[in-house]
């Protein structure tokens, strides 16, 4: 498989986890019945079925009926699943969640839901009872990944701050009291020469303290440090040694940046993209950037659910772009022998549909959107890429498109 076809499956694979976990977020138990069970991959079935029966055996002391046959359900549920699997999980093992949750109106519906093979090894076997599911470890292991510390700096002020995945957060910054090159009446020019660079050199040790204290604690964890601002400012900075010498063997790279305020911090990650090339906030952007440049030229571009589907099914789509943040189910209606859609809220009940020409509309089909755009995708050789919200494009993409747009191969007119 090649490493773009290998990409597109772990996006989609991921979409599939974190499309399980926000359900799985949405569940309450009316007590502390929700059961969920992290199993390694070298941790014997065996061993976790007998875990579990103790676990059905203690059950029996907690006092609530309700309570103890709920949790006791989920447990003979669980306990059925891991009769399908071997003498150990499969790779990177399994996670299981069940029990009763609240269907409302005083009902409960049993939920059991296994996910095998997550993004990432499980690391220990982990049995937790409680209110919700345990999901936080899985939500842990599809953050985005790269965490790269930025700072900015000129004579007059300084930022610090990350760029986690595609998220650039600022967290420090600082002021200097450095004087302008101007001196004031009765200093001689040398030892005004000598006040300012004091000055200079305080803050930035100023600086480098802020920075020493943000990133030597995880340095370990780092793929870099981008420093930027204007020359020789930066380069004074670095040349100086000021930074922890672990730090400074982690810089990957020093930029031009007009502005060292907060938005210095976004201008530095716009710098750096070579260094950056990996990250995904760039990989999204340069994504975003071709669709809005053939946007503007007018025909190799697509937008929305209908015109997208339509080039999809043409097979003319290049690569087509999901917003991460779509929600939406799809609703396929058969009107006399035609296919008509409709988009529909997740949450949302499926609407009364009226075909085009007047004849009754009958439900053939409801899904996930962003699942029934990928299969069709797929059947046409086309790759499907996620589209972060985090950057202003990516926000326009699911505000101004719908979430839904494809750069095409050649131009249809549609």
């Amino acid at each position: 498989m090649s490493s773009d076809a290998e990409e597109a499956s772990e996006d989609r694979r991921k979409y599939e986890f974190k499309k399980v976990i926000e359900d799985l977020r949405e569940f309450e138990g009316s007590g502390t019945q929700l059961v969920t069970i992290y199993i390694p991959e070298d941790k014997q079935i065996s061993d976790v079925v007998e875990h579990v029966i103790t676990e059905h055996s203690e059950a029996s002391n907690i006092k609530s009926k309700q309570t103890r046959t709920n949790v006791q359900d989920a447990l003979t549920s669980i306990k059925d699943r891991l009769r399908y699997y071997g003498n150990f999980p499969p790779d990177n093992g399994i996670v299981m969640f069940s029990g009763a949750v609240d269907a409302g109106g005083g009902q409960t519906d049993m939920v059991t839901k296994v996910l095998e093979s997550p993004p990432e090894p499980i690391q220990s076997f982990r049995y937790h009872c409680d209110s919700n599911f345990l999901t936080g470890p899985l939500e842990d292991m599809l953050m985005d990944k790269g965490l790269f510390g930025l700072i900015v700096l000129d004579r007059r002020e300084a930022n610090v701050g990350w760029l986690k995945g595609k998220r650039v957060e600022p967290v420090k910054s600082a002021s200097s009291l450095v004087p302008g090159k101007q001196r004031k009446g009765g200093q001689s020019a040398q030892r005004f020469a000598r006040l300012r660079l004091e000055a200079i050199d305080n803050f930035y040790q100023e600086v480098a303290g802020m920075a020493n204290d943000l990133f030597v604690p995880k340095r370990h964890d780092m793929d870099g440090i981008l420093v930027g601002g204007p020359s020789p400012t930066k380069d004074e900075f670095l040349d100086g040694d000021y930074l922890h010498h672990e730090l400074q063997d982690l810089v990957v790279g020093k930029f031009d940046v007009a502005y060292t305020d907060e938005s210095g911090l976004y201008d530095l990650v716009d710098a750096g993209q070579d260094a950056l090339a990996d990250q995904e906030v760039i990989k999204d952007k340069k994504q975003m950037e071709e669709f809005f440049e053939k946007l503007h030229r007018g025909n190799e571009s697509t937008y929305g659910f209908e015109a997208t589907r339509k080039n999809l099914v043409m097979g003319s789509v290049d690569r087509l772009l999901i917003s991460e943040d779509l929600r939406k189910d799809i609703a396929v209606y058969d009107c006399d022998g035609q296919e008509e859609y409709e988009l529909v809220d997740h949450r949302h009940n499926t609407p009364t549909h009226e075909c085009e020409d007047g004849s009754e509309a009958e439900l053939k089909e409801r899904e996930d959107v962003i699942e029934w755009l990928m299969d069709l995708a797929d059947q046409r050789g086309t790759e499907t890429k996620f589209i972060s919200t985090d950057f202003e494009k990516g926000e326009q993409l699911h505000d101004a498109f719908g979430g839904i747009a494809g750069i095409l191969r050649y131009s249809t007119g549609v």
